[in-house]
């Protein structure tokens, strides 16, 4: 048996009766009973899957037939005459993404190299399909979402891709570049600390993405080196949207312990927080303190201009860009995760709370 980082042989030579389609990673995933992914890890020699669930992949792998691209074409995948990249944005008229693809297009234009932007959204294309594997060499992923055993089945293939700052946990296989999140929020909460703010509330992203996860831990840890409690009622969570981001700080300033600084964990939130603030009498900064992740260019015009941790946007597309254009070329990638510096950004939206002073 040729081993897994080889990949696999037919199991039934031509000439034994049997139909000569192709056997894909989703048949050997339903006869594990496992997921895409966990076969992706399987064929791709990851140390994060238990032996039982490694051996009945490898065992369907054999008994199926299944030949991965790695087996049937072990040269490296050849860069196209093209040299067009692809590049998955959830929305068009995201200014996050526009941030990322200008870094990036930055990077490939230097290599006479162009973008080929697909706008995922809701789309039920494969995502092969919105990103023209075809034509394309090789995909950026801005925020990747949804069905993860779709982005493993296609990098089980051997088409290159990068992700950008992704919003769930990803097989080690395909490659990522994100901002230090958990050091920015950190850094945030640090910083009203020392203003005097000790009752800090928090709107993050959906609960279940791993960025609003990171991002939660670097405010909770903060609090706790302080000597400041964690209190579950100071946290809400968001879509990501004006309203809702105006809706959970609503609900956080009804409490009968309004809070004194509000750690926004998205530009959109923290400017639904200051609607919030307008809709109670409060004032920014003198009744309530507010933080934004993100720094989008809203931020720096808002009444009054809000204090940010500013993601380096940018750099996170120009580097993730020559990572993707290093594995079209078949070089070796120096790390397959890569965080970039938050830089801390401070305006006019803090300040210390009524009858406290500087923290020095």
């Amino acid at each position: 048996m040729t081993g897994v980082k080889d990949g696999y042989e037919p199991a039934h030579p031509a000439g034994d009766g049997r139909s000569d389609t192709r056997v894909t990673i989703h048949d050997v995933a339903a006869g594990a009973g496992v997921s895409v992914a966990t076969v992706s890890r399987v064929l791709n020699s990851h140390p994060d899957v238990s032996a039982d669930t490694r051996n009945a992949v490898l065992r369907y792998a054999r008994e199926l037939g299944y030949v991965g691209r790695r087996a049937a074409s072990p040269a490296p995948r050849p860069r196209r005459q093209t040299r067009l990249f692809a590049v998955a944005v959830p929305d068009l008229r995201s200014e996050y993404a526009a941030e990322i693809m200008t870094g990036a297009n930055d990077a490939l234009s230097d290599r006479d190299a162009r973008l080929v932007i697909s706008s995922v959204g809701n789309s039920r294309v494969p995502l092969a399909g919105r990103l023209m594997t075809d034509t394309t060499d090789g995909a950026l992923l801005i925020l990747p979402e949804g069905n993860l055993d779709d982005v493993s089945e296609l990098q089980a293939t051997g088409y290159p891709l990068v992700a950008v700052e992704p919003l769930v946990s990803l097989p080690l296989a395909i490659p990522a570049v994100s901002a230090t999140s958990w050091a920015g929020a950190r850094a945030a909460t640090e910083y009203l600390i020392e203003l005097g703010h000790t009752h800090i509330g928090l709107i993050s992203g959906p609960e279940e993405w791993q960025i609003s996860q990171d991002r939660v831990a670097g405010y909770q840890a903060a609090l706790l080196t302080a000597g400041l409690p964690l209190v579950p009622h100071l946290r809400r969570s968001s879509d990501l949207s004006v309203a809702d981001g105006k809706r959970a700080a609503l609900e956080l300033l009804s409490r009968p312990h309004v809070p004194s600084a509000i750690l926004a964990l998205g530009t959109a939130i923290a400017v639904g927080v200051l609607q919030a603030a307008q809709q109670r009498d409060l004032s920014v900064p003198s009744d309530l303190s507010v933080i934004t992740f993100d720094d989008l260019a809203i931020a720096s015009i808002s009444t009054p201009p809000l204090t940010a941790v500013r993601q380096p946007l940018l750099g996170e597309g120009r580097v993730a860009a020559d990572m993707l254009y290093r594995l079209v070329e078949g070089q070796p990638l120096d790390a397959r995760r890569i965080e970039l510096s938050t830089e801390f950004v401070v305006r006019g939206s803090t300040a210390p709370p009524h009858g406290a002073s500087f923290l020095t």
